[in-house]
């Protein structure tokens, strides 16, 4: 009797999330390296040794393919989960623990900086993941939005010069002095009365 077992069906979902994978890493570097303008659908294909109709056929057009390229869930801890004088630590923590295992996101900061559609796609992550999470935690709703982008531009400042500039002092500081320099910062930011309210 012969065994079919070779051909099951099961293959195929594990041959398609390789051919998937495989995209997905050739055309995150071609878009840091190019940005998006400059990269090909067929560039893109040449990286991953593929045709560039499976390129096509997998994601549709270079938008969609971006779209999947730079998909981020930033997964930021709930409010209600984290002691509220621990914020700035926990979310300094976080941050970093993401930008170490990610290279998705540093090839977004890499886009971002250099063109449009990264900028957007960055600007989109900001509104709908680290916004609602300023709103229910500082103490003043209306300032929800100047406080994220405080908090924001303290993590996108040590990622730019960490992992995309690669300033050497920048990589030399070790995960527990990055958050000691910059958790009490963002604790400031994000729970710290809004210093016009002292005038």
């Amino acid at each position: 009797m012969t065994d079919t077992s070779t051909n099951s069906p099961a293959q195929t979902p594990r041959r398609s999330d390789t051919t998937r994978a495989t995209i997905l890493a050739a055309a995150r570097e071609r878009f840091a390296a190019d940005g998006y303008e400059r990269a090909t659908i067929r560039a893109i294909a040449r990286d991953a040794n593929i045709d560039p109709s499976m390129v096509m056929r997998y994601y549709g057009n270079k938008e969609g393919l971006f779209a999947a390229a730079v998909d981020v869930d930033l997964r930021l801890p709930l409010p209600e989960e984290v002691p509220k004088a621990e914020v700035g630590r926990i979310f300094v923590e976080h941050f970093v623990d993401l930008w170490e295992r990610n290279e998705v996101l540093t090839a977004l900061l890499r886009v971002g900086v250099a063109n449009a559609a990264g900028a957007e796609r960055m600007q989109g992550i900001f509104r709908e993941q680290l916004m609602p999470v300023a709103m229910r935690v500082c103490p003043d709703p209306e300032q929800a939005p100047a406080r994220a982008a405080l908090v924001a531009s303290q993590m996108l400042g040590i990622a730019l010069t960490r992992y995309v500039l690669r300033f050497p002092p920048a990589v030399d500081l070790h995960r527990d002095e990055i958050v000691a320099w910059l958790a009490p910062t963002i604790q400031r930011y994000v729970t710290a009365p809004h210093p016009g309210q002292s005038r």
